[in-house]
């Protein structure tokens, strides 16, 4: 073997793989033409449009800058992959009490509000994408209480939660800044010990942060054209037994 022949096969084994994993998804998935409903197959007609809300950009900013994405993931792998919709509401609630089960995999319209797709490195913690739903499920209509306070509470001191003593999320104290109380107790103070005569609350990094992370809520319904694991109805209760006829009286 030459030493032209080794550098082209050299070359070749990296700038394939590149071109396949990198150049042609970006051209492909830059622009993405809008998918449209059918009226046969979802019930309706339109374009498919994702609701996202919330400080997207800027809580995704504060997101990445502190490594989150370190240890967690947001993206529910395909069945091909690994299933993830077996995973407790980490795809959509399976049974929302409005909607059903919303549970589906995700896919690139999830990410268009980013100008990164966060989708992680390794899941040291449980995957976000549906952090914000989960949330709001657990921690309104069970505890009754407020579904911010709780994020601000877990980044502040994630083994303070008496349910999740183990944790292994860093604390993120430095998001959060003690103020000198001046009148009466404040009403945005976290519920948090402090030196005496201060109060706890976030700065404008933890709340874009908290608004970020309550907008995960990636199980709108998808076009049937698009949803390759589309949650299966519930399967209809069998029939009861017809009862047997009376019999008919003797004839006098």
């Amino acid at each position: 073997m030459t030493f032209s022949q080794f550098a082209f096969g050299l070359t070749a084994a990296f700038l394939l793989p590149w071109t396949a994993m990198v150049v042609f998804p970006f051209f492909s998935m830059r622009n993405i033409e809008p998918v449209s409903f059918d009226e046969i197959a979802d019930g309706k007609e339109g374009l498919y449009h994702p609701k996202t809300t919330g400080r997207v950009a800027k809580g995704a900013q504060v997101f990445a800058e502190n490594g989150c994405y370190q240890c967690h993931t947001q993206v529910i792998r395909p069945t091909y992959a690994g299933n993830d919709l077996g995973r407790p509401d980490w795809a959509g609630l399976k049974t929302d009490p409005e909607r059903g089960d919303t549970r589906r995999e995700s896919n690139v319209f999830d990410y268009r509000a980013e100008k990164f797709a966060q989708i992680g490195v390794s899941r040291l913690g449980p995957d976000l994408s549906n952090l914000g739903r989960r949330v709001e499920a657990l921690y309104t209509k069970e505890s009754n209480s407020d579904p911010r306070t709780w994020l601000y509470l877990h980044l502040y001191d994630p083994r303070g939660n008496p349910e999740r003593p183990t944790s292994t999320c860093p604390s993120h104290r430095f998001l959060f800044e003690e103020r000198k109380i001046t009148g009466q107790y404040p009403l945005e103070a976290l519920p948090v010990e402090t030196p005496e005569g201060t109060y706890l609350v976030p700065t404008a990094a933890a709340e874009a942060l908290v608004d970020y992370l309550l907008s995960l809520k990636r199980d709108d319904a998808l076009p049937a054209s698009m949803n390759p694991a589309p949650a299966k109805p519930a399967a209809a209760a069998p029939a009861a037994p017809a009862a047997p006829a009376a019999a008919a009286p003797p004839q006098g």
